[in-house]
């Protein structure tokens, strides 16, 4: 006679299994973003043909910060998650006459240094042995500690005013270690405000009616 034997499935060590029922943790956070604006002409554009064209470009930057992460339910968080961002956005132009140093074709960077204060909610799935998923809806507030900077020199550069606020969302994965959570994010963060402080006699800032934010920004969360 022949005895079928099963065996049962061998399961994958679990790490940090208590984790979850912490009513809060923090972590540090590193990342980079992709920024550009989102503009809109002003009227004087098609009065005015010094410039034939005005557009921003992507560009790239890096983002430092801390987080703070507080247990609503097993499915909800909420995540004070405040950074300090080095944003380089630049705006490309086509000249009718040269510029001083003999050029048409023109492009002005805007450098900012921006404190954020991001505020979330993240609704995460089911644990999978050391694995979950989780997406991420929130508000954030931005002050440019740059800005003061640029008035200096604001007749050879868009200025853009100091502060800034709007919506956040983004997907994540936590990937949990013996002693750390591991969790790369993307997000989308978009400024509502219009942060143009528009100069009617400035020849690069005359062209915009309205200037707002745009950015998207990929993190690695380390948490414990």
């Amino acid at each position: 006679m022949i005895l079928a034997q099963t065996c049962p499935a061998q399961r994958k060590e679990q790490f940090l299994y208590d984790h979850d029922s912490q009513p809060i943790y923090f972590g540090i956070t590193l990342g980079i973003n992709l920024a550009r604006f989102q503009t809109e002409l002003h009227p004087r554009f098609l009065q005015d043909d010094s410039v034939y064209v005005a557009e921003p470009t992507n560009s790239g930057g890096f983002t430092l910060g801390l987080s703070a992460t507080a247990r609503l339910s097993n499915r909800f968080q909420f995540r004070f998650n405040p950074q300090l961002m080095f944003i380089e956005r630049n705006i490309h132009y086509l000249l009718k006459y040269p510029d001083l140093d003999g050029n048409t074709n023109v492009t002005k960077k805007v450098e900012s240094v921006i404190m954020t204060f991001p505020f979330q909610i993240k609704f995460q799935s089911d644990r999978i042995d050391n694995f979950r998923v989780y997406m991420l809806a929130g508000f954030k507030a931005d002050i440019d500690m740059a800005s003061n900077a640029r008035a200096k020199r604001a007749e050879d550069l868009v200025k853009i005013e100091k502060n800034d606020y709007g919506p956040e969302l983004g997907l994540g994965f936590n990937f949990f270690f013996e002693s750390v959570i591991v969790s790369p994010e993307i997000k989308i963060s978009n400024g509502i405000r219009n942060i143009h402080s528009r100069d009617p006699n400035l020849i690069f800032s005359s062209v915009f009616d309205k200037i707002q934010s745009r950015m998207i920004v990929i993190t690695i969360h380390l948490e414990g």
